[in-house]
């Protein structure tokens, strides 16, 4: 088939109105920023700056951006979709690749890094189920795991309920762009919020937990392969 006379399909219609919305409620250097943040609050700052590190559903790259300021430089990137990852411009190897069959060799990284992308899997558990075991298997003993994802907490509901209400969306580009992202991403979003028992005990079947919480409508968890 010629590209130029094939229509888009509806999954690309609705991927290109998820992201007109995630631009619209964080610029690059805020996301960076808040990840950053993120990873500092998680460890980062007593990781071997040595370790190779890889994040998976990385997207844009402002997450490998991130690792970069704090000092990581032998990083890589995995996202399903080439177009974004077009759009990176740092100095990462990034490769287009499914989370559930990861592209290296068995025991051969020492950080995998995810922010984001977990709560976008189409079928629970299975699809978490391998995408943990093809962590696992990449990482040398020891190595660690760090998982950002929406978790619904009571801060996130409040979120929910105001970013649903019209004239909140009217007044706040942010929150409506928010809403927006919900309404595109509602099957999977639902779902992983739905199962947090199912979420945690794959999580803690595969990996040791060293830090672990639940607040603020995120679940944040580092864990180690066992040695």
């Amino acid at each position: 088939m010629n590209p130029a006379n094939s229509n888009p399909s509806p999954g690309d219609a609705v991927q290109s109105a998820w992201e007109a919305a995630y631009q619209r409620f964080e610029t690059p250097e805020a996301e960076i920023k808040k990840f950053v943040a993120r990873l500092r609050e998680l460890g980062a700052d007593v990781w071997s700056r040595d370790a190779q590190v890889v994040e998976i559903f990385c997207g844009r790259g402002n997450g490998l951006h991130a690792l970069s300021q704090l000092g990581f430089t032998r990083l890589e990137g995995v996202d399903y979709s080439p177009a974004l990852l077009a759009r990176y411009t740092g100095s990462a190897v990034c490769t287009v690749a499914d989370c559930r069959a990861l592209p290296f060799p068995d025991a051969s990284r020492d950080i995998l890094v995810v922010q984001g992308g977990l709560h976008h899997l189409l079928e629970l558990p299975s699809d978490l189920d391998r995408t943990l075991a093809e962590v696992a298997r990449v990482l040398r003993p020891g190595g660690r795991f760090m998982v950002v994802e929406p978790w619904l907490t009571p801060f996130l509901r409040v979120v929910h309920q105001v970013a649903f209400f019209p004239p909140a969306r009217a007044l706040s580009g942010k929150l409506d762009a928010l809403a927006t992202m919900i309404e595109h991403e509602r099957t999977t979003y639902e779902q992983w919020l739905g199962q947090p028992e199912v979420v945690q005990k794959s999580l803690r079947r595969r990996f040791a937990v060293e830090r672990c919480t639940m607040s603020w409508g995120k679940l944040r968890f580092v864990g180690r392969k066992p040695e």
